[in-house]
């Protein structure tokens, strides 16, 4: 009975590891994107928008400054786990620059890692390989 027992609970823990650890998930390789695809929410007007950033390029949404340093995705056959290192600056009304967030966003949780600012809200939605935007070195 009690071999019984220990054989059924090495039944149900090896179970769970495949479920919990599906092969090859651990070992997905990060592809670089040279563009980071964020959405902005301007809390008084109520409108988000989606722009596209390229990496070491900073974008200006209202006060706030935003400059992704990388921008990390999977491939098609792995899980959609998207992410950015960013560094996002506010610009105040005394024309000062106050680095406000400094990490990583990461675009499967939006509320976890996003830029929640007293007028402007910035997360992570994507990333890109290309963008209809012009390149910063061909401007």
């Amino acid at each position: 009975m009690v071999r019984e027992f220990f054989r059924a609970a090495g039944f149900v823990a090896a179970l769970a590891g495949a479920y919990l650890a599906p092969a090859g998930y651990a070992n997905a390789e990060k592809i670089g994107n040279p563009v980071a695809v964020f959405a902005g929410l301007d809390k008084i007007t109520g409108r988000i928008i989606s722009f596209d950033v390229y990496i070491d390029e900073t974008v200006q949404f209202g006060a706030l400054q935003v400059t992704p340093r990388v921008c990390f995705s999977r491939p098609p056959t792995e899980p959609p786990l998207t992410d950015a290192f960013v560094e996002v600056d506010e610009i105040t009304l005394s024309r000062t620059v106050n680095r406000i967030f400094t990490g990583w966003m990461f675009a499967a949780s939006p509320g976890l890692h996003a830029v929640d600012h007293a007028v402007y809200d910035v997360w992570l939605t994507d990333c890109k390989i290309s963008s209809p935007v012009v390149p910063p070195d061909s401007r």
